[in-house]
């Protein structure tokens, strides 16, 4: 009986390898390679025209996530109005990991940072989606300095009740999580792919070409499956210890959320952030789901203008995001 489990988890792993290569063949890099001390970050970054009317942007995707998330709702919008730079956390995308430090939110903000300046960015308005959320507000607690702004989308920065699924807790544990994420991850996670991903934008349809343009099979291969593991284990731990400092962010904030989050609990992340943060607008979509990113990106630019100081109505464009949410919603269930 053990020989056979031996055998069947042998070929498990060399089906995973396999497969593992097919996926990195179908989403190969689409950027740089940025040394920032000792290991390198995969990065797009988009120069500033001469005309740019914002300052530059940074981009942080969440957790199972890599930059293509971010890149493929906002370079189209953004592109030619500032200098833009989306990055594959550590151990995300193409991005190494680096040391342990980059195993928490406040490791991977000074990576980021790094990135920045070895790209000549001294001051830019932070965009965190999700898990990205945690990273953008330890990023303007260590580096006051090159926050021009923060714009959170959905964000996870707050203890919460409860704990995390159970094939996080598995994987980021010695000995057994790498074992499962070089056998078993990959072949289950395929068949939940698709349905995951759309959960993930319920109440809201996921767009038809998400999961082909936004690569989200990338974070299946074995590493980077046990780093998100691992990131996603310490997050409660972290923000827990770290919220408390929230209220020394000074740099001007918009927080956008929707009422439909069955990600993340939207009163005790985005509510908290509002709360800790002096100055920080809130902004409530009824009916949006966790991709605010992808589901309400007008808006989003707009809150990234918003920040930057321009004159805008964040009422107004939030008012127009409903209006279309009601209209896909209406026709996703048609």
């Amino acid at each position: 009986m053990i020989a056979i489990i031996v055998v069947l988890l042998a070929a498990l792993a060399a089906w995973t390898r396999s497969k593992a290569r097919e996926i990195e063949a179908l989403y190969p890099p689409s950027g740089e390679m940025i040394d920032v001390g000792g290991y390198k970050l995969h990065a797009v970054h988009v120069p500033a025209p001469a005309d740019a009317d914002l300052p530059p942007l940074v981009f942080i995707h969440g957790a199972s996530g890599n930059l293509l998330d971010q890149s493929v709702p906002f370079r189209p919008k953004l592109e030619g109005r500032a200098e833009l730079l989306f990055i594959d956390r550590p151990g995300h995308g193409w991005s190494e990991r680096g040391g342990t430090a980059n195993a928490t939110p406040g490791g991977q903000a000074d990576a980021i940072a790094a990135a920045m300046k070895a790209k000549g960015i001294s001051k830019a308005i932070i965009i965190g989606h999700s898990f990205g959320g945690a990273i953008a507000a330890s990023f303007a607690l260590a580096h006051p300095q090159m926050t021009a702004g923060l714009v959170f989308l959905a964000p996870a920065t707050h203890s919460w009740p409860g704990g995390i699924a159970w094939y996080y807790g598995l994987t980021q544990r010695p000995l057994v999580g790498p074992l499962f994420a070089n056998t078993l991850a990959l072949p289950a996670g395929l068949t939940r792919l698709e349905s995951g991903s759309a959960c993930v934008f319920a109440p809201n349809p996921i767009p038809d070409d998400y999961i082909a343009t936004t690569a989200p099979a990338l974070v299946l291969r074995p590493r980077a499956f046990r780093n998100n593991a691992i990131d996603v284990a310490n997050l409660k731990p972290y923000v827990t210890k770290v919220a408390p400092r929230y209220p020394e962010i000074k740099s001007p904030t918009v927080i956008i959320t929707g009422d439909s989050d069955s990600v993340v609990l939207a009163h005790i992340h985005s509510e908290g952030l509002a709360r800790d943060i002096e100055g920080a607008e809130l902004v409530w979509i009824r009916n949006l789901g966790h991709k605010p990113d992808h589901v309400t990106t007008d808006l989003a630019v707009r809150a990234i203008e918003k920040v930057a100081g321009q004159d805008v109505d964040l009422n107004a464009a939030a008012a127009m995001a409903e209006t279309s949410l009601a209209a896909d919603n209406a026709s996703c269930q048609g």
